[in-house]
Formats: C-alpha cells, structure tokens, sequence
C-alpha cells in the first residue's frame, strides 16, 4: 500500500506546481503583467529539451527552439555586467568556507558548462566566462519572484546566462555566487558533447572551433600561447627600436620566396594579381627608403601542399636591420628564443611529442649556444664525397643527381641543382636534428636574394634554424648589389621556364629600387605557426590555426534556416 500512497501524494504535489498560483503584488496591471510571464514561463518549462534523455540531435534542436518560443525575451540587448569572473576568483580566493558576503553583489555572464539539481529548491550550475568557472548556488529562498523552478528549468548546457547576486564560499570550499537573480542572454540551441567524453572527432573541431573552444580548455590554452608567443616578438623588436609596418598582401608578381602563388583579378583594373608569397621585397623597399629597422607580423600565402607542418595560409614574422650582417642576426635570434622559451615554459629544456600525445616524447634544449652547421661540407662529411662548388654547372647538378640516387633520395622533376641540395640537406642534416641548430653557408643557387660568402665561393651568408627536424626561421645578409641581384633573378627566370613553379620571378621594379642604395642588411624570417607548435607539443598545424584550411564538405539535405530560431521580441 506504500508504493500507490506515494506515487499519489507525488501526483497531487506535481499539479499544485503547475497550477497558478495568487500573486500577492499590488496594481491589476502588474499582476496581469505577471501572471501572462509565469504561465509562459511554465508552457516553456514543460517544453524544454532534456539533454539527459535527447538522444537526437535535430529533435533537441526542435524541443529547445519550440519551447523557446514562449518566452516573453529570448535576445535581451543588454545585460550589465559590471566584474568578470576571473576578478572575482582574485579577489576572493581567500573568503572562509561557508561564508557569504551579503554586501559583496554583482552582476556577471557567462555560459552554463554543467548543470545540476538537488531537489526542488536548489540548482547548481558551473559558469565559464573568458576561461575562468565559477559555481552558482541558486536557491529558491534567494530568488526574487516566485518561479524559481520555472526559470531554471528553461536553462539548458551551453547557454549563455546572466547572474545577479552575492558572493560566497560553498560548506564544501567552492568559491560561488548565490543569485537573486538569472536571466537567460542567449540559448545554446544544439546539444553539446558531454563533459566526460568532451569532442574529440577532428574534423568536427577544426571545422567547428567555436564549439572546440567551449568544450576543450586545452585548445583555448594552445592559443593564449600563440598569442603570447606573438606579443613577446612584437615587444622584443619594438623595444630594440624596430618599426612595425604593414606592406601589400597583392601584386603582379610574387616574390620574396620560392613558391607557387594564389592568383586573383582585380575587376576595376581588369588584372591578374598573386597574392603574397612573402613581404621581403617590400620589407626591404622600405630599409633603401630610409627606415633602418623594420618588421612585419602577417598573413603568406602559398599555393602548394597541406600536411601536417603546411597549411596555405600562414604567419610569419620577417624583419630587416641595416647595417647589419646574418651572423649579428643568429646571435639575436638565439637570445629571442631562448629567453622567450624560459619566459614561457619556465626552462630552456621541455618535452615535445613530435609523433603525437600518445607517443614518446623527446626533451628539446633551447640553451645557448646553439650549433652551426655549414651545409655542403657537412653533406660531404655525410656522405663521404667531394662536392663540386660551381652548383651552376651541369658537372655539379649530376654530381648532385648520382648522389641522391646512390642514397634512394627521392626528388621530383625537375631535378634541379638546387631542389637535388634541399633533399639531400633533409636526408643528411635536418631529420638529425632536434635541438636548435643552424644550418648556414647556403650554396647561391638556392638563395636568389642573399649575399655571396665573403671568404667561400659559391656559397651565401645565409642560415636556417632547425628544432626537431623542422625550419623555424630563414635569415641572410642581404643581396644589394642589383646586377648581382638581376642575375639570380634570371637564374630563377631559367629554373621557371625549366618546370620549377616554385621558381622566382625577375622583378625589375626591386632592382630599380635596389639601384638607389640598399645598405648592407640583414633580414630574417621566422615561422609563428611551427614555433607555437613546438611551444604549445602540437605535431598537427591545425591545432595551431584558429581557423585552418579544410576540404568543403557536401552541403546538407537542409540547411537549418535563421527564421526558424525563437523570436527575440515575442
């Protein structure tokens, strides 16, 4: 007999809470007011999706904007916020267990992470907002107004709410608000994954990173570093009395680099245009203009491979320095990283999972010195072999071809000497390296735009630095003897017409430039997207780009349509 008296005392209490009850407010107005907000309250709440039970994503979607729908607002303009959730977490971190500061309110948003209920009277929530969570203690002796349930029943993950109350600590040690007040700001109209398996599925986080962002915190700390990692440059150049400029992302030619360019029209001109490849040619424009020290942090574009260390849009920082020569720029580079390692790791020395978190990781060392290697003799050394010097030559480039085929090096056609160097430079130094190293002394052939060696013919003051196998930065005394300079042009003008895409142009308009005094100058180049990745252990360059390239996919049988959300002035 114990079972059906309950279930009927259930049954009885479950339609006194439905049913309306006296609004004890003075002024027929207010109450009508009242009453007709109450009942929409409770036609919502009865409506109201719950995620617990929904397993069908479109029908969630549905239910949430069916019940939505009965609110009298949805989409508030405003809400006025007036201390962030991180200044509260400062502020009162040491405030005693179980204690309430009554006079300490405010007013704060954010979005509802988790949800949960004990009983009828007390709901608790956990709300993030720019990266900090805090709980809210909500309970119905606090509520202003008389629909405490109706209210928080409409509240769903993902939704955006605001809170009005005063700040405390749970019996349980949980720095928490205690609202008199919530308001919902903006719903979540789709189901999220779950706290405990969070989203995992790659195509989904890069395609959706908004979504990536809220569940994953570890995503949101990759680019806080990113973003760390681009003021510390930015402040270290500035404060070494560097220039930042911005200089054009279009042109009729692309240089400054060897790569295959994206093509656009400009209509009111009726012109082909190739988006950059590289800012150098302008970077320097600017040096011959007056300006000894400048620097760019900006967008590339290069229309070639996507993989796990390319993507076709990319950062990078370049700067030029009069006066200047690459082994001034090595020494700096060495001191910038180094210190911006310690700065951000808290060491010179940290682990790095270069085949994926659930492999091994290996320790990099970012303590200086660093090594320098010159890159043909250390090939030689390598490989046993004696290298011809005139890379020009046709006696060299099949000295080059012999050698890559006796170690089953694959390169493409055509079979430059310069594309037969890089590939042996790959098999013999970069996949040994894993500590910062520079590779220096380039032959000319591969570097149309740097200065011959001083003391060693055929060879460049040039240098790259290597970390684990993979190009951080590319820097070199700079060309400014402009016959010199329309010479490699050619040379590249040859490459092209031979089949290298990756080829450079001749740009008369920078020799011309060239012909009005480049002082001696070293420029320098460097990669932010593989440098975060190093810093933040990504092996993937899309968990490093906010937004990275990826394949359309097919379009939907329906696309959801915007007139069928909920109205925000119902």
């Amino acid at each position: 007999l114990r079972a059906p008296y309950l279930a009927c005392c259930m049954l009885g209490a479950l339609c006194w809470r439905l049913k309306p009850r006296p609004l004890l407010v003075s002024g027929l107005g207010y109450a009508a007011r009242r009453l007709h907000r109450t009942s929409a309250l409770y036609r919502a709440a009865a409506a109201a999706p719950v995620e617990k039970q929904e397993v069908d994503p479109t029908a969630y979607r549905e239910n949430r904007i069916r019940a939505l729908k009965e609110l009298p607002e949805v989409y508030p303009h405003v809400w006025p916020v007036d201390a962030t959730v991180a200044e509260l977490i400062t502020r009162f971190g040491d405030l005693p267990d179980g204690e309430r500061d009554e006079a300490a309110v405010f007013t704060i948003a954010g979005r509802v992470k988790s949800k949960r209920t004990s009983g009828a009277k007390l709901r608790f929530y956990d709300l993030v907002s720019d990266g900090s969570q805090i709980q809210l203690m909500c309970s119905q002796q606090t509520h202003e107004g008389d629909d405490f349930a109706e209210v928080h029943d409409i509240f769903q993950r993902g939704d955006i709410i605001g809170v009005r109350g005063c700040i405390g600590r749970s019996k349980r040690g949980e720095l928490s608000i205690f609202p008199s007040s919530v308001k919902l700001l903006s719903p979540c109209l789709h189901m999220l994954p779950s706290d405990y398996s969070g989203l995992k599925d790659q195509e989904t986080r890069y395609r959706k990173r908004y979504l990536d962002l809220m569940i994953n915190e570890d995503v949101r700390k990759t680019f806080v570093m990113r973003s760390q990692i681009v003021s510390f440059i930015r402040d270290y150049l500035i404060t070494r009395n560097f220039l930042e400029v911005e200089t054009p992302m279009m042109n009729t030619l692309h240089g400054g680099a060897s790569a295959r360019p994206f093509i656009t029209h400009l209509n009111e001109l009726d012109l082909k245009l190739n988006m950059r490849v590289a800012p150098e040619l302008y970077l320097k424009m600017l040096v011959i203009g007056g300006f000894d020290r400048v620097f760019e942090i900006g967008r590339n574009f290069r229309n070639e491979g996507i993989d796990l260390t390319h993507n076709p849009e990319f950062t990078s920082c370049e700067f030029y320095m009069a006066y200047a020569d690459y082994n001034q720029l090595m020494d700096m580079t060495e001191d910038m990283l180094s210190n911006m390692v310690m700065k951000l790791k808290g060491s010179h020395q940290f682990e790095y999972h270069p085949d994926g978190p659930e492999k091994d990781p290996i320790t990099v060392d970012f303590s200086p010195p660093w090594p320098r290697i010159s890159m043909v003799e250390e090939i030689e050394k390598q490989a046993g072999v004696t290298l011809p010097r005139d890379f020009a030559s046709e006696e060299a480039r099949q000295a080059l071809d012999d050698l890559a085929k006796s170690h089953k090096i694959d390169c493409p056609t055509p079979r430059t000497a310069a594309r037969l160097l890089d590939k042996l430079c790959g098999h013999f130094i970069e996949d040994r390296i894993v500590n910062p190293t520079f590779i220096v002394e380039h032959p000319q052939i591969m570097s149309p735009l740097a200065k011959w060696h001083r003391t060693k013919p055929g060879l460049t003051e040039r240098f790259e630095l290597f970390v684990n196998g993979r190009e951080l930065c590319n820097a070199y005394t700079e060309l400014n003897d402009p016959e010199r300079q329309l010479a490699c042009f050619q040379d590249q003008a040859r490459a092209k017409d031979a089949g290298d895409d990756e080829a450079q142009v001749v740009d008369y308009g920078y020799v011309t430039a060239l012909e009005h005094g480049l002082p001696p100058t070293g420029g320098w180049g460097l990669g932010v997207d593989r440098l975060v990745m190093l810093l933040a252990d990504k092996h993937n360059i899309k968990e490093v780009i906010l937004f990275p390239m990826m394949k359309p996919q097919a379009a939907p049988a329906k696309e959801p349509s915007a007139s069928a959300g909920p109205s925000g002035d119902r």
